[in-house]
């Protein structure tokens, strides 16, 4: 039985933010695994009012406007979609710790399914109402992690019944060789590191440039590349002041063979593309309450070897040897779990192995059942039969 037809609200492409890739590639892995067209309600911050969309966005969410909360309310109400699904980030939405979005969520006169991007072990006291506020206006929350949901539960007090975990979607990819992606990009048989994601200070590449200055003396063959632009958040307020950072200190320390930034906004393809040439995958970020990380979840599904700071979503991604754990702002400790993988190929596809056999319930077609099956249960009539997700 096919799932209710449902509406999405998130930002959506072409923004550059992780919540608009996240909610496109949510769209598009339930649309082909029901068959359906679904359609969305955009976010647009200031200065994003002249953004032009695809046919499939069908309304509109101004952030800083007040008024425009209620219209959006109204037209999901009117709309025939059986239930709407939310891409929550706190920066997305108007009014304290973006509030605005509780009192859209209460005018909406269908099931809300609300999927948590961010989750703060230790919430201010705004922060604790809204959230809990949010929750409780929608029909179910989903978190990306199971951190996520023990903290939605143990900390905000959410009812266990109201929470749910469907994994951050990854590439339904094979595992395979990088011999061929690296010929691909005129790579030839180096060994090659890699971080891709919008960039900004909170990543910490400074100290991963840093190990590559160590890291390059024991395997002069290693090629560390920084792919992806600088958030547009970032770019407003600094300009491009931090990757010229990184780059004069590539220059200072004689790196340029060895360390390159890829200034690109990556679509999916190109993405899928350069991480099957990549050998490790490295997250050196500094925020350690992070209970996400899209570019994290991605390595893991794409069977990497990595190595990562341990905020909450890698311990989680990473444990049971799924991966190695370095330290906070500390190049040193980079260094060496770098040199660990580089040293021992053995160890290397092993723990790609480990890595792979765990994405393999986060792949796009597997989590589109997910929430289709979580569509069902809120969805009359009672009698309608869950999808199988096998």
């Amino acid at each position: 039985m096919l799932p209710p037809r449902a509406l999405f609200l998130g930002s959506y492409p072409p923004r550059e933010c992780g919540i608009a890739t996240f909610t496109k590639d949510v769209v598009d892995s339930y649309n082909r695994a029901f068959g359906v067209s679904s359609q969305v309600v955009a976010i647009d911050e200031p200065g994003g009012e002249m953004r032009r969309y695809g046919p499939e966005v069908v309304a509109r969410l101004s952030e800083q406007d007040r008024y425009s909360y209620g219209d959006v309310a109204n037209f999901i109400n009117r709309h025939p979609a059986g239930l709407v699904n939310v891409q929550h980030e706190y920066g997305l939405f108007g009014g304290e710790r973006g509030e605005w979005l509780v009192d859209l969520l209460r005018a909406i006169e269908k099931p809300v399914v609300v999927t948590m991007h961010t989750v703060l072990p230790d919430p201010d006291e705004t922060m604790l109402r809204v959230t809990r506020a949010l929750c409780e206006s929608a029909s179910r929350v989903v978190s990306l992690s199971e951190t996520g949901r023990n903290l939605l539960e143990g900390v905000y007090g959410i009812e266990p019944q109201r929470l749910r975990v469907i994994h951050h979607g990854v590439p339904d990819v094979p595992f395979q060789s990088t011999d061929a992606a690296k010929a691909s990009f005129g790579i030839g048989q180096r060994t090659v590191i890699s971080t891709f994601g919008l960039i900004s200070r909170g990543k910490g590449l400074e100290y991963a440039v840093d190990a590559m200055r160590e890291v390059v003396k024991r395997h002069p063959e290693a090629l560390y590349l920084i792919l992806g632009a600088t958030h547009p958040v970032v770019r407003r307020q600094e300009g491009e002041s931090y990757r010229e950072s990184l780059q004069a200190k590539i220059r200072e320390y004689g790196l340029q063979y060895n360390v390159q930034l890829v200034d690109k906004y990556l679509q999916f393809d190109e993405l899928v593309s350069y991480l099957a040439a990549i050998d490790i995958y490295l997250t050196p970020y500094l925020n350690p309450e992070q209970i996400v990380s899209g570019t994290l979840a991605y390595a893991v599904g794409c069977g990497k070897a990595i190595v990562s700071t341990p905020y909450l979503y890698a311990q989680e991604l990473l444990a049971h040897n799924r991966g190695f754990l370095c330290d906070f702002r500390d190049s040193r400790s980079i260094v060496r779990q770098l040199n660990l993988l580089l040293d021992d190929p053995d160890l290397r596809r092993a723990t790609e192995r480990r890595a792979y056999r765990f994405g393999r319930q986060m792949t796009w077609p597997h989590v589109a059942v997910e929430y289709g099956n979580l569509f069902l249960e809120l969805a009359p009539p009672d009698s309608l039969e869950l999808v199988s997700s096998a």
